[in-house]
């Protein structure tokens, strides 16, 4: 059973998770996503409660880091071009000194199985590949792009006791 108290991190993929999975090709090679705000408010929340984050993407876009950036994310733990995911995220938990049950992860594809079978909650959006949902600990009610990563912030901070908002903190931080 899911234990959300127990959650210090949290780990995710970038398309398909924070983003519904399309790609919009330009004739100049570049690769365009749309991001959720509303799951980058809970992202920045989440940090200003003392939750560590990290990104494991498969992608390699500069766009994608600015993004993670914007949202308050320490660059070094924003990782691109990933490929081994498993191998990424016990680096991270050993560099935070992180049990891996300490740790969730949300991914949406074959390539996330690993990493959602060792963290405490491994988290699925809505519309993730079958193999996925089967393998995850918990399956959000919302897809990819569609505000899942908001979904496991605000269960693992109201879990917590965590989930306000402070406007003059919030505006220090941002």
């Amino acid at each position: 059973m899911a234990d959300w108290k127990k959650i210090k991190a949290i780990t995710l993929d970038v398309d398909g998770v924070m983003t519904d999975g399309c790609l919009v090709a330009f004739d100049d090679h570049e690769m365009v996503r749309v991001f959720n705000a509303k799951d980058s408010f809970a992202i920045r929340v989440a940090l200003m409660r003392g939750i560590k984050f990290a990104v494991f993407s498969g992608g390699e876009t500069e766009g994608v880091r600015f993004r993670f950036i914007t949202c308050g994310l320490d660059p070094e733990d924003i990782h691109l071009g990933c490929r081994g995911k498993i191998k990424v995220f016990r680096e991270f938990c050993e560099k935070y000194g992180l049990g891996e049950d300490e740790v969730l992860y949300i991914g949406d594809d074959i390539p996330d199985l690993p990493v959602i079978k060792a963290a405490g909650i491994g988290a699925a959006p809505a519309d993730a590949a079958e193999d996925v949902v089967n393998a995850a600990s918990y399956v959000c009610k919302a897809g990819g792009g569609r505000g899942c990563v908001r979904e496991v912030i605000e269960k693992v901070l109201r879990a917590q006791g965590l989930w306000y908002f402070d406007e003059d903190e919030f505006s220090k931080i941002f």
